[in-house]
This record gives C-alpha cells, structure tokens and sequence, in this order.
C-alpha cells in the first residue's frame, strides 16, 4: 500500500509540472516577453520635426519603453532641436547614450514627448534558469495537490478486505 501511495505522489507530481510547464511556456509566448535576452544596445531616433509635432501635442516615440539589465539606450537627435532625456542633453544631429545598470522604473523628463515625461522600465534578464524555477515553485505544490486530493477522491483498498 505505500508502494502505491508513493507511486500516485510521484505521477501526480509529474503531472503538476508538466501542467505548470504548458501554462507557463503557453503565457510565455503569448505575452510575448522582450526581456528574455542578454543586454544589448538599444536605439532611439528622434526624427526631423519631432519639436514641431511635440508642440502640437502629437507623439512621435512610445511613452514607455521596457529594457534589460545592462542596456544602453543610445538616443540619436535626428531634430533640428536640441532634446533632454533625463540626465541626457543631445543637441541637434549628435547623440547620447544611458546605460541602465539596475532593476528599476525611471520615469525621466523628457522634451520629445507631449508629456514631458517618458518611462523606462529596467528588468533584471529573464534565463532560463529563472523560467525552471517558476515552472517547479509552481508545479511541486500543484503535484503534491493533485496527488492528496486523487487520494480522497478514489481512496486506496487494502489488500485484504
């Protein structure tokens, strides 16, 4: 009999994370998550006219931008005015860069946006090592659920009843 008690945890353990495992991989590609890569250098433009359209209330760069540990944002003053982002001052046809060492959410001044403001979200790179933690810190405690409740559910018989 504990043979079998033993058995049912085990296959409803397995159960659990490869139920886990779908879940997660499932969500992982529909949300389609951008910080699952290692640091590189990301590049913004500010085009022609982009002062003009700012005054007029238009958007021309997205108001919220999500990075990795380690990224350098590389901002390339393609306006005929000079432009801030943050602690950044890029003048006319030059550029600057930031590099974001640190998980964190900045929300930074910003003269490209109608806003005045844009907001960097800096998260720490997802590996894969961190996705087979999640599956597992799932999957155990539901393996272990399914197997209790498989035992209330259908209730072994001893042997010699």
């Amino acid at each position: 009999m504990r043979n079998t008690i033993i058995t049912r945890i085990l296959v409803s353990l397995i159960i659990g994370i490869v139920i886990s495992g779908l879940v997660s991989e499932l969500s992982f590609r529909l949300l389609k998550n951008t910080t699952s890569r290692p640091p590189k250098t990301i590049e913004l433009v500010i085009p022609a006219g982009t002062a003009q359209k700012v005054a007029q209330g238009e958007s021309v760069i997205p108001g919220n931008m999500t990075f990795v540990v380690g990224d350098t944002l590389l901002v390339k003053n393609e306006d005929q005015v000079a432009h801030t982002l943050g602690p950044l001052y890029i003048p006319a046809g030059s550029s600057a860069n930031l590099t974001l060492n640190q998980p964190e959410n900045l929300a930074y001044t910003c003269s490209f946006q109608p806003t005045r403001y844009i907001g960097l979200d800096v998260q720490e790179a997802l590996t894969l090592t961190t996705r087979i933690k999640g599956i597992l810190l799932a999957g155990v405690p539901m393996g272990i659920l399914l197997g209790l409740y498989s035992l209330v559910a259908w209730p072994l018989k001893p042997k010699n009843a």
